[in-house]
């Protein structure tokens, strides 16, 4: 069958109907190896059809290939090791292939399972045997319920990526963590890739190790979208340079990943320092001891240092912060935090009476650690003070909170009054521009919504906001807030709209020698701007009761300025007497386009 051409429907029907059938019967196969062995059942996975071995050499003249059943359907049965440690392994694993055997015997005959221990896996990547999980990470997964066959498949397509784009300079690819530790609980996937840094000469080695950083993440990122797969991958990029100083300074994150990793491909780095670990023969120098006990003396330290920080900053920010809000939803200026206590006290302690003197007391104790830290009188700090302090921190943010609710009711009805205001002076600059006369406001938006000037939609906006001082709640205020700036904008996009067009609209082109300009004309005063010239000038002749004052020269800036300030600009006729004008700016005759022309007149 030609792979080019599409299938006849039949066939296609055909087809789905045996995978349909063959998934059923993996399903069915899947319940009974839960029914018995669900504390020991890693992952069930339908492997890709065998293929012909290519590279077969027979032993004996005459020996053939094995044949291959092109029927059978081969399964991936992969197991933990047994609970009970007297069990052997193996023998578990034997067990439980013979009963799969029976399994399927009711279901298909053609299911053939192959049973593995997730040791002998990891046993056949110590060996350089990285076949079996090529096939996978091709294959379908029936079950898989801590996500061990999705890291595998993330992890191959990764480090194919990897390996395609790097090349010989990739050493070893290591997937370690928790989930390939076989853990019961696992919420990421880790791998190591070990980049040989040592003939490098082209850049140093710290611009090397952050270049293939940023690519080889990013080749992650790609792997996690293109195989679906939810668990976070994490991919960690050394040097071989650097790895081996790690091992030298008894780095304990190196020596738990030497220990733990399993090597998706090595090219005889990993597996050799493994196999020294695990034989006692890598040890940490007298220097690298010293160092972990010095680490130990420092991180203690930071920790002491940490804890001064939580309240020196932490706690005092989280503090401080809500009090100056309060403050600036009351009407005040931002205070500085100097401050912010006695205003505090002053407003709503003694002028408001709305907050108890001992809040502001908390604050102004949280204040005091955080300058004596500051000044460094207080240099350390018990784990019950900061209990304390943090409990009294929750009452207090409790307690602003509750004066943020009075005052925000309090205010309220203010902020819709000012709101109030806006939409109605919009609404004034709407009425204003369109030149509609009407005594009453509400008339006028009415009539230019029927004059088509505005939306039906905006005049709806209109009609929500004309009753803005009765009560409302909180869900209700702001949705009204958010309709009057809606309102708002819109207003101003429509004023800026109409007034561009009115703009182009009292434009002409204008030739004269061999140049040309674009003419404004409105009633008060003619505009001539240069299109030639890459900075434009601009020439403004002023017009008052049809007498033409001199020419005078304005820069571009100023011309924007003059039809930004125009509330709404008043398009001049063009006569006999504007051509004579121009014509005298210009020092020559003069033609205006045709089309420009008839636009106007």
């Amino acid at each position: 069958m030609d792979p080019l051409q599409p299938l006849d429907s039949q066939v296609q029907e055909e087809i789905k109907k045996k995978f349909d059938q063959i998934k059923k019967d993996l399903e069915k196969f899947k319940d009974l190896l839960l029914k018995d062995y669900k504390k020991n059942l890693v992952g069930v996975v339908l492997l890709p059809p065998k293929q012909p071995d290519k590279n077969f050499q027979p032993l004996y003249p005459g020996e053939k290939p094995p044949e291959i059943d092109k029927n059978a359907i081969d399964v991936l049965v992969l197991l933990s090791n047994p609970a009970d440690k007297k069990v052997n392994k193996y023998d578990f694993a034997d067990r439980v292939s013979i009963e799969a055997g029976k399994m399927v015997k009711g279901i298909n005959d053609n299911i053939k399972p192959q049973v593995l221990l997730l040791d002998e896996l990891k046993e056949n990547c110590f060996d350089g045997k990285y076949e079996l999980l090529r096939l996978i990470s091709v294959g379908v997964t029936i079950y898989d319920p801590k996500d061990f066959l999705a890291a595998i498949r993330i992890s191959e397509v990764h480090k194919s990526m990897v390996l395609r784009k790097f090349d010989k300079y990739i050493v070893s690819y290591v997937a370690a963590g928790s989930l390939f530790r076989g853990d019961k609980k696992s919420n990421d996937i880790d791998v190591y890739v070990v980049v040989d840094d040592t003939d490098v000469k082209r850049m140093s080695r710290f611009e090397l190790k952050d270049k293939l950083r940023a690519i080889i993440i990013g080749q992650g990122s790609e792997a996690s979208r293109m195989t679906g797969v939810n668990k976070q991958f994490h991919v960690q990029t050394y040097i071989l340079t650097d790895f081996w100083e790690s091992v030298k300074d008894a780095n304990p994150v190196i020596f738990t990943f030497l220990r733990d990793g399993v090597p998706l491909y090595d090219r005889g780095v990993f597996m050799p320092w493994k196999l020294l670990l695990k034989m006692g023969r890598i040890k940490p120098s007298s220097e690298a001891i010293d160092m972990q006990m010095d680490l130990g003396e420092k991180l203690l330290e930071r920790t002491r240092g940490k804890l001064l920080s939580v309240v020196g900053e932490d706690l005092y920010y989280a503090m401080l912060n809500p009090a100056q809000a309060a403050l600036m939803l009351y009407g005040l200026n931002p205070p500085t935090p100097a401050e912010t206590i006695s205003l505090l006290r002053e407003v709503f302690v003694k002028k408001e009476k709305i907050l108890e003197d001992k809040y502001v007391k908390n604050l102004e104790e949280i204040r005091k650690y955080y300058k004596d830290i500051e000044h460094g009188t207080l240099k350390d700090v018990k784990g019950a003070e900061i209990d304390r302090l943090l409990k009294g921190a929750n009452e207090y943010l409790q307690r602003v909170k509750k004066l943020f609710n009075v005052l925000e009711t309090r205010f309220d009805t203010k902020k819709l009054k000012d709101v109030a205001e806006e939409v109605e002076s919009s609404a004034k600059e709407l009425l204003e521009f369109y030149e509609t006369k009407s005594n009453n406001i509400e008339t006028g938006v009415k009539q230019l919504a029927k004059d088509k000037k505005i939306s039906k939609k905006q005049l709806e906006r209109f009609n929500e906001l004309k009753n803005l001082k009765k009560k409302l709640n909180k869900a209700e205020s702001q949705k009204v807030r958010r309709t009057a700036r809606i309102f708002i904008k819109n207003v101003g996009e429509n004023i800026q709209r109409r007034k561009s067009n009115q703009i182009e609209n009292s434009s002409f082109v204008v030739n004269y020698g061999n140049k040309t300009s674009r003419l404004y004309l409105f009633e008060d005063a003619m505009f001539v701007v240069e299109e030639d010239k890459e900075n434009k000038t601009v020439q403004k002749i002023e017009i008052k009761k049809k007498e033409f004052g001199d020419a005078k020269k304005l820069d571009i800036k100023e011309f924007y300025d003059y039809l930004s300030e125009a509330k709404s600009p008043k398009i001049g006729e063009i006569t006999e007497k504007h051509l004579k004008e121009l014509e005298k700016l210009l020092g020559s005759k003069i033609s205006i386009r045709v089309a420009e022309l008839n636009r106007n007149t």
